[in-house]
């Protein structure tokens, strides 16, 4: 994550890795939309270059062990944001698979950052995998803010791999990283601090191997008799 004193990161993540996908010319203009407006230093995460398998780390992500290198690649990375943007589609109601897949992995890297969406789609211009998406990352305490990019139809403004959006489109941009930009700033002390511990395993608690038992009350029966 940034410095106090430098000017917040933004990563805008390409949220789906199919081939032919529309998220990336999407993304691309949602990036240069970004650097117009100033607010903060921007860069393009691609889903693409990071090559997540389905989830293969063996411990809960909340732990922040990791045995992968994709999975070690994938956490330095997101630890360089204050904010997000996920750009992503909408496959039968929901977001993509790929997206989903991606917020899984991590747990501490995403802890209290903001994040916008920018969708797409058919008549209904992604909103609804959008919904899906804030239930989940609300899960590992991101900001998900109201204002967001909705493109209806997308294929009518895809051109020779080049997103030319419509004027409702394009207003909707800077109301939404104004909004990211604000919520950046105040999140900014809880995304730098140290992230509270993960609650105790429910169940007794476990002795570490070689460890001498816990007493047990008065009278109670702790081991094999000693007398004869």
């Amino acid at each position: 994550m940034s410095g106090a004193e430098d000017i917040m990161k933004l990563q805008i993540i390409v949220g789906s890795t199919r081939p032919g996908r529309l998220a990336r010319p999407v993304a691309d203009w949602a990036a240069e939309a970004a650097e117009k407006h100033g607010g903060f230093e921007v860069e393009l995460v691609d889903l693409v270059d990071y090559g997540l398998p389905l989830l293969d780390e063996p411990g809960p992500p909340r732990m922040g062990r990791y045995e992968h290198e994709h999975t070690r690649r994938w956490s330095a990375k997101i630890k360089e944001a204050d904010a997000f943007v996920f750009v992503t589609p909408e496959y039968n109601y929901g977001p993509s698979v790929s997206l989903l897949n991606a917020v899984d992995y991590l747990h501490n890297e995403w802890l209290y950052a903001p994040v916008g969406f920018v969708s797409y789609g058919g008549i209904a211009g992604g909103l609804r995998s959008v919904q899906v998406m804030k239930q989940v990352v609300t899960t590992v305490r991101m900001m998900p803010i109201p204002e967001g990019v909705a493109i209806p139809f997308v294929m009518q403004h895809v051109k020779a791999g080049v997103f030319d959006p419509p004027p409702p489109v394009t207003g909707s941009v800077a109301p939404m990283l104004t909004e990211l930009a604000r919520w950046a700033n105040v999140l900014r002390p809880l995304r730098t601090a140290p992230p509270p511990p993960p609650p105790p395993l429910p169940g007794p608690a476990t002795a570490p191997p070689g460890s001498a038992p816990a007493p047990g009350p008065p009278g109670a029966d702790t081991g094999p008799s000693r007398t004869s």
